[in-house]
């Protein structure tokens, strides 16, 4: 799935969890620990994620 993303934006988790290091390998940014992202995110919704702030919107 890495191939195919543009971003990674984790509900748990931490700068050093598999999500975020396997993000970073792949350039991609990440935001990790955002609370309600799965109930938020609607499948084939567009999002925005800054991952120098540590921010995602919502398109």
């Amino acid at each position: 799935m890495f191939l195919k993303a543009c971003a990674v934006v984790m509900e748990t988790g931490g700068h050093l969890s598999h999500g975020s290091i396997v993000a970073r390998e792949f350039g991609l940014p990440a935001v990790v620990n955002v609370r309600g992202a799965m109930s938020a995110i609607k499948d084939g919704q567009k999002i925005v994620v800054d991952g120098d702030e540590g921010k995602v919107f919502l398109q």
